[in-house]
């Protein structure tokens, strides 16, 4: 059995997509983190949902952008691998996503990175409610 939170089942993460979860990060902060599909072992990467170029979310809800086994940033272009998470084009050459150790067992990917603690699937504000309880409108 894989040691950690089990996250999801791996045919959740899309082939050109990724999926989107919220975990709490080393400083008690929930973070977004998406999972995408990568052609080395274990077949899926767990990858900061920020460009560390402007802090850009890569996936905003529908999954990030992936083209020729790159997430693309949404904002300025630019291409990070998949798998390594290095970037070598656009604005954010020269950086790589900040990576979470992933354990995949049985079609089942567990979150095996002990500075994070998963919470929930989704970004970290589709749990919130309305910003209002009044039934009254104006």
């Amino acid at each position: 059995m894989a040691d950690g939170t089990r996250i999801v089942d791996l045919e959740a993460v899309p082939e050109n997509g990724s999926y989107r979860f919220t975990a709490k990060d080393p400083f008690a902060n929930e973070t977004e983190l998406i999972l995408v599909r990568c052609d080395e072992d274990p077949g899926v990467r767990a990858w900061s949902n920020t460009c560390p170029h402007e802090s850009q979310s890569l996936d905003v809800g529908d999954g990030a952008a992936i083209r020729d086994d790159a997430i693309v940033c949404p904002r300025h272009g630019s291409h990070f691998d998949t798998c390594s998470g290095e970037c070598d084009d656009g604005p954010a050459a020269g950086t790589t996503l900040p990576g979470v150790d992933l354990a995949v067992e049985d079609g089942e990917i567990h979150l095996a990175d002990d500075r994070y603690t998963f919470l929930h699937e989704g970004g970290t504000d589709d749990d919130e409610g309305p910003g209002s309880t009044s039934h009254l409108s104006l």
